[in-house]
Formats: structure tokens, sequence, C-alpha cells
């Protein structure tokens, strides 16, 4: 598993005090080009290679989120409410519609379900 960290600069308005600000890590990048010497087949090659790594970190993170709801969910049971908060996935929903589209929204229904089971 990759860990990232924060890089930390100076700012040029902060105090001259040697306190150090954390940047946000760097958006990812779109993939470069391809170049003229490379064959169709190569250029394929390597965005294959590519959505595999990719899938792999989704892979993780999902696996990650399915672990942290259900915390969420022995928590809430524990003290005494229930295992779904529906205006909880309610909002999860619009945040994956809003960035995604409707495919977003199937997206995340998908998660839900993996995350918490069938209701």
């Amino acid at each position: 598993m990759t860990t990232t960290t924060a890089e930390t600069t100076t700012s040029p308005e902060a105090p001259a005090t040697g306190q150090a600000t954390a940047q946000p890590p760097a958006a990812p990048q779109a993939p470069a080009a391809p170049q003229a010497t490379a064959t169709p087949e190569a250029t394929i090659a390597g965005a294959r290679e590519r959505i595999d790594a990719l899938d792999d970190r989704i892979i993780g993170l999902v696996q990650e989120r399915m672990a942290v709801s259900a915390v969420v969910q022995r928590t809430r049971i524990a003290s005494g409410g229930r295992r779904v908060h529906l205006s909880r996935e309610m909002e999860i929903l619009g945040r994956y519609r809003d960035a995604l589209g409707k495919p977003g929204t199937a997206l995340a229904m998908t998660l839900l379900e993996l995350c918490r089971g069938r209701i």
C-alpha cells in the first residue's frame, strides 16, 4: 500500500519563524501522450498496465472503506443506534452523483451495499 505524505515548504507570507506550511499533494497527472515511435500495441499495453494498477488501488480503498464502515456500524449499534443512517447514505449518493453523473449513483449504491450489506 502506498502512503503519501504532505510536503512542507516555507511560505513567503509566513513569518520568519521557520514554520512550515503543509502543501496538498499534487493532483494526479493525465497519462502522457503516446510517443510517435510507440506502436498502438505498446500504447495499449502500457495503458492497460496503468488501469490494472489503478484497479488494485481502488480495490484496496474499497476494502479500507468496508473496514471503517464496520467500525461505524458496530459503534452505532453499541450505543443504541441503528446500523444504517439513511440521511448519511443520501449524502454519499448525492456526492457520487454530483461528481460522476447518474452512473455515480449506481457506483455509490454498490459501495454502500458492500460496506453495510443489503437493507
